[in-house]
């Protein structure tokens, strides 16, 4: 019998570690005894949104630290780790799941960062999208409750069914975040390409000691 296309975002991968017990353990704990995918989406989503907090100043680029499963271990993590814990718990569950990558500028709250990194282009900013009720629909899990209070900007809130991409602005009114450059979407982590980008756009931060130590990539 000939697989649909659609299967190859339900079976697990070398990142989204959706067979691993751990994963399968997690989704199942926090949906409870919820059975539509919809408000299985949601449960998870904010699970994951306000369970990790969000801090991109410690990348691990080693594969087993890349996969799902792991950011189980940890209290926080970036983009890409937490947008992979929910396709992985979203699979482990039957709900068709992938991930997106885009370039962002982020233009409040990141100047530490940006000083960094040299530039307020954020490269590879992840996100997932879910395949509910028919449709592919985006959720960004990325940023915490508690930073965005932080940062004066309105938590992204996710239904199951509208995509949830980014904060355009912030409560004043002024430009937060805008999107400059889609990858695409992917069945799994394209690791290769992510390294490939870090190298291409923030070289310095791979030279030994270049950033004094604020900022941990590991390879």
């Amino acid at each position: 019998m000939t697989a649909k296309p659609i299967d190859i975002y339900l079976n697990p991968g070398k990142f989204i570690d959706s067979d691993a017990s751990a994963i399968i353990d997690f989704a199942k704990r926090i949906v409870g005894g919820i059975s539509a995918k919809t408000a299985q989406a949601m449960v998870l989503y904010y699970a994951i949104r306000d369970g990790w907090r969000y801090d991109p100043y410690r990348i691990d680029l080693r594969p087993e630290a890349m996969k799902a499963s792991a950011l189980l271990t940890r209290d926080h993590g970036y983009c890409i780790e937490k947008a992979n814990l929910l396709a992985a718990a979203a699979r482990s569950l039957g709900i068709p799941a992938r991930l997106g990558f885009a370039n962002v500028k982020n233009h409040i709250g990141t100047e530490k960062l940006e000083k960094l990194l040299k530039t307020n282009l954020m490269v590879f900013h992840g996100f997932t999208e879910l395949f509910i009720d028919g449709k592919w629909v985006k959720a960004t899990p990325a940023f915490n409750k508690k930073l965005c209070k932080k940062l004066g900007v309105k938590p992204l809130e996710f239904n199951g069914r509208d995509d949830s991409i980014f904060q355009q602005y912030a409560a004043d009114g002024s430009r937060f975040m805008e999107y400059v450059h889609d990858y695409g979407h992917f069945a799994d982590v394209p690791r290769d390409l992510f390294i490939q980008e870090l190298h291409k756009y923030y070289p310095h931060v791979f030279e030994k000691n270049a950033n004094g130590g604020h900022l941990s990539i590991v390879i």
